[in-house]
């Protein structure tokens, strides 16, 4: 039954996600035609990369809590999990991770805990990797985002430790759930937000490739380094704005939206939908690269365990 829930489940998600991408295969074809295979490689490369990032986030966040996971279970519970972010809805991916979480041992409430913690870093370290970054390269494309900076001051005295784990143990009373055993400690976050900066500059390393390829012209008064720095602060603040935008599956349409406004001001407006479109391509590439090689990892460790009981039983 488990076996048949995890195929729909898969099944699903590859299907709103295959959606997401035909929807607007013309435009995304258009743009892919444009860019060499060098930049394609480093691009999904460093998608990888980052999406590791937040797979190391969330594992901090979790092991902080009391459950540390192996790497190869802990790569595959989060990775498979994430797919369900294209299904629309918002709780898909935290069932998913509770679920797989709990045959290892990891109580729900705990995985719960985790992923809703994993967000807001994510947000919050994301907004502010954008306004230094954009405010660096260019100062005054924040402007017009400025109310998004507001939340800054508001998830910094939201995270702190003792602040956090006040709000999990009453959301974990009103479900009529047992505490956590264990706080989530200072180092604890650190480390989670060490992890998230990590993620934000692959995932403008990424954005940086594709742009490399479309700025056929090269942004004035732009250098190389220029450029790759304010990937960072765009991309970073294209995903915030899509991730407070719960009811849309990944963010789809919002961040490539606010991706093509943010970057208005290297890109003229077709290059910057041409960017905006590889690079949900790629990341949804990234995506199911990362799921398949987290479950073939856990696989052929569990073939090779068994491989190994077997020989001692001889």
């Amino acid at each position: 039954m488990k076996r048949l829930a995890r195929i729909a489940f898969l099944a699903l998600a590859l299907g709103f996600g295959a959606w997401v991408v035909v929807r607007q295969w013309d435009e995304i074809r258009d743009g892919f035609a444009l860019l060499s295979w060098t930049s394609l490689t480093l691009s999904l490369v460093a998608v990888v990369a980052a999406l590791c990032g937040g797979m190391m986030t969330w594992r901090a966040l979790l092991a902080d809590l009391g459950s540390p996971l192996p790497l190869r279970a802990g790569a595959r519970v989060f990775f498979v999990g994430q797919l369900g972010k294209y299904i629309p809805g918002s709780l898909w991916p935290v069932i998913a991770q509770m679920e797989m979480g709990r045959e290892l041992g990891v109580p729900r409430s705990r995985s719960a805990a985790a992923f809703f913690l994993t967000l807001p870093v994510q947000l919050g370290s994301g907004l502010v990797v954008a306004g230094v970054t954009l405010s660096a390269t260019l100062p005054g494309s924040v402007a017009p985002y400025a109310w998004a900076f507001l939340l800054i001051p508001v998830l910094a005295v939201a995270f702190q430790p003792r602040v956090v784990n006040a709000v999990l143990g009453f959301g974990l009373r009103r479900l009529g759930r047992e505490p956590l055993e264990r706080p989530l400690t200072r180092r604890g976050l650190l480390t989670a937000l060490g992890w998230a900066l990590a993620g934000w500059v692959a995932y403008g390393l990424h954005l940086a490739a594709i742009v490399a390829d479309l700025d056929s012209g090269g942004s004035p008064g732009f250098s190389a380094l220029s450029v790759a720095v304010f990937c960072v602060g765009a991309f970073a603040l294209s995903w915030c704005l899509g991730i407070m935008t719960f009811v849309v599956p990944a963010g789809a349409g919002v961040r490539e939206v606010a991706m093509v406004a943010v970057l208005a001001p290297v890109l003229d407006r077709g290059p910057a939908i041409a960017v905006a479109l590889c690079s949900r391509i790629v990341i949804i590439a990234g995506d199911l690269l990362c799921a398949g090689l987290a479950g073939l990892a856990v696989r052929r460790a569990g073939g090779s365990r068994k491989d190994h009981a077997s020989g001692k039983a001889v």
